[in-house]
């Protein structure tokens, strides 16, 4: 029997800039991030794409965005998976992390940064995406039965939205 696994790379709300004598770690999201992340948290709940897994960078503003999403799409905020690993890292750690999870798992959503949550989409996407804008989400899903196959084969459907689309 084929199964699924589905792939959801969310980078973070829109950051606050304004707090220059904060280190990027900790920057919050400023209020458009915050509506941001309502507005396509709200767009996977109407298509009922509720993950199984959320693994987020552990910056505040990743984690501040990860938890919005987990309030709308209903999933337990004490179940989220805070990994520093994300911060500020490469595709191959990206890609460690993914063909690590369960596979038992097969809705994994990821929140973290640019340019290496970009670099990781296009890892699987024959068309390319210049970048993906705050609180833009890639949607990838791959014919399989593990995630450590992933890098080995192309999603059979994939989306690209963000707030401005």
């Amino acid at each position: 029997m084929t199964a699924y696994k589905h792939l959801y790379i969310v980078r973070h709300g829109k950051s606050n800039q304004d707090f220059t004598n904060v280190p990027d770690y900790e920057r919050p999201l400023k209020e458009r991030g915050v509506n941001d992340s309502y507005k396509m948290a709200s767009m996977l709940m109407q298509k009922k794409e509720i993950p199984q897994l959320i693994i987020s960078s552990s910056a505040i503003r990743a984690l501040h965005t990860a938890m919005i999403f987990a309030r709308v799409l209903k999933y337990p905020l004490n179940a989220i998976n805070v990994n520093d690993d994300l911060y500020m890292s490469s595709i191959d750690r990206c890609l460690e992390i993914i063909m690590k999870t369960d596979k038992t798992i097969n809705s994994l959503l990821l929140f973290g940064h640019n340019p290496s949550f970009t670099d990781l989409a296009n890892y699987f996407l024959q068309d390319k995406i210049d970048e993906i804008p705050t609180s833009g989400l890639v949607a990838l899903k791959f014919e399989t039965n593990t995630w450590s196959d992933i890098i080995k084969i192309k999603p059979t459907e994939y989306l690209f939205n963000h707030p401005k689309k």
